[in-house]
């Protein structure tokens, strides 16, 4: 079981005898002193501990695990071999994937060091060019990470540290068994680091069977947002919530914007509705590919435009300090993703602010958020509505079925008959 540990207290970088290249690295980046979670899981990743991490998002995490696993390699020199990897991290999502890539690449410039990226909707081809060199950090998310060992196209028996970063939402996402099946191709010993937002009852089965003697960092309680977010609700009927939100946007139009759809189809209409008005809006979901989605958070990021309407796909991957407001358009129906969506704002000491609609089939979402948060949001407008069974889409009749409809066989069956259906009359 992981174990609880003392905090340690850090005034600034310079105390952890990091290699000099990171510690130049930190200094450009104006990185000087730790957040909570790099000032505990640092020093003890440092040691060779496994780590299990437990952090809302916005805290810091990737340096948390990145300065321990970069110092190790520097520690280690050699080229890694063709197609072999020295590290290895998994993500959920190509955005959070390429997320620590960047992040990883500031911290290793002026080294020999090599980041590399495996993630769907890429050039598969590309990617098996890139590590035909090897690698010494390899980002990953799983999906694609066992279509190319699948190739052949890299090897994992050189892997001595292991990151799973968001491992809840990898969960969430159906990847234990791809993680069931990269784990036995992975070097022994190794030194593996488990983060999460969240902590659920199979998270803690993960941790039994991946990470050993694990050293239990947290800073504060799971579900918990960051204490810079100011929280509000607008209860709104579905009809009524594009205009509150035309209203809300309009009230600061050069804020940086970050709406949450719940559906792919939602998201897209919603961001088309916003240009039609005017306002300077993209979209990213899984029916965009990976290209136009990079280039989304890239203007959102600099700014060029300044509302972006997202599904879940990006709660976990988007890193922009400057996100000003976090508007949950649609309530999650996973309560664990309304902390990592509204995550997405307060970030790296900020304050930031995060406002919700709830409509009447929403209730029940909201009360399942409230109950994982142990907090009841303050209520901006409106009052809470009656709860009411979210309506089930019509099933679609097939007009193009071929003969006649079962209901046209006879009727029901009688008491130990079989019902047969009528013979078609032989063409003459």
């Amino acid at each position: 079981m992981p174990l609880a540990v003392k905090e340690y207290y850090l005034f600034d970088f310079d105390m952890l005898g990091l290699a000099p290249e990171l510690n130049d690295a930190l200094k450009r980046a104006k990185f000087t002193q730790p957040t909570p979670i790099q000032n505990q899981a640092i020093p003890l990743a440092l040691n060779g501990h496994d780590i299990l991490g437990l952090a809302q998002t916005g805290t810091g995490k990737t340096l948390a695990f990145g300065l321990p696993l970069i110092d190790h390699l520097l520690a280690q020199p050699g080229k890694p071999a063709p197609k072999m990897a020295k590290s290895l991290i998994l993500a959920p999502t190509r955005e959070l994937v390429n997320q620590i890539a960047d992040s990883l690449r500031n911290l290793t410039k002026g080294t020999k060091l090599r980041v590399a990226t495996v993630v769907g909707g890429q050039s598969i081809n590309k990617q098996i060019m890139f590590l035909s060199r090897g690698t010494d950090i390899l980002v990953a998310t799983p999906g694609r990470l066992i279509d190319l060992m699948d190739r052949r196209a890299v090897d994992l028996s050189s892997v001595k540290h292991l990151v799973l970063d968001e491992a809840d939402q990898m969960l969430d996402m159906g990847f234990i068994h791809a993680l069931r099946r990269i784990a036995p191709e992975l070097g022994t010993p190794r030194q593996t680091m488990l983060f999460s937002a969240t902590m659920p009852k199979q998270m803690e089965e993960l941790s039994r069977a991946y990470l050993t003697n694990p050293q239990r960092v947290q800073v504060s309680p799971p579900g918990k947002a960051a204490d810079k977010i100011t929280q509000s609700i607008h209860f709104v009927e579905k009809p009524a919530k594009p205009a509150k939100l035309r209203e809300i946007l309009s009230a600061d139009m050069d804020a940086l914007t970050l709406v949450f759809s719940r559906t792919k189809h939602g998201a897209e209409k919603l961001m088309k509705g916003l240009v039609a008005d005017g306002f300077n809006a993209a979209s990213i979901h899984g029916n965009k590919s990976q290209g136009q989605r990079d280039r989304a958070i890239k203007a959102f990021r600099a700014g060029e435009i300044n509302v972006l309407v997202a599904t879940d796909v990006a709660a976990r991957g988007i890193d922009i300090p400057g996100v000003a407001y976090v508007i949950n358009y649609d309530l999650p129906e996973v309560p664990d993703n309304y902390v990592h969506r509204i995550g997405r704002t307060a970030r790296a000491g900020r304050e930031g602010e995060a406002i919700a609609f709830c409509s009447a089939e929403e209730v029940d979402l909201l009360r399942q958020i409230q109950k994982l948060m142990k907090i009841e949001i303050p209520v901006a407008s409106g009052t809470m509505p009656e709860a009411v069974a979210p309506k089930k889409p019509a099933r679609r009749q097939n007009n193009n079925r071929r003969g006649p409809k079962p209901q046209s066989w006879g009727g029901p069956k009688p008491s130990g008959q079989k019902r047969r259906r009528p013979r078609r009359a032989k063409a003459a």
